[in-house]
């Protein structure tokens, strides 16, 4: 009996390992910009706008690069700006979905 709920334990901390493992390599893989977006828009209620940024005014980008103020073009599709919710629809060309550069 003991050694089935040792071997339980076991499996159970396995299965617990393997769930977290993803969420602790895509932490590991964000930069230092990238984490304090994310923690600035889950604290101020902010959204990604795509294409309303002026040249070097970007607060990140979806894979054009590295993020924050290398935006060579203004109003780029890859480049976003944190905006309130809400607001990114108001503005002409804003998206809430990268597009191609």
């Amino acid at each position: 009996m003991e050694r089935r709920f040792v071997t339980a334990k076991i499996l159970t901390a396995a299965i617990g390992l393997a769930a977290a493992a993803p969420v602790v390599a895509a932490a590991q893989t964000m930069t230092p910009t990238q984490q304090a977006n994310k923690m600035k828009m889950a604290t101020e209620h902010l959204q990604k706008c795509y294409g309303v940024n002026a040249i070097g005014r970007n607060d990140c980008a979806a894979g054009a690069h590295s993020c924050a103020g290398q935006a060579t073009m203004a109003r780029d599709p890859a480049s976003f700006v944190l905006l309130p919710q809400g607001d990114c629809e108001k503005i002409a060309g804003g998206s809430l979905t990268p597009g191609k550069a």
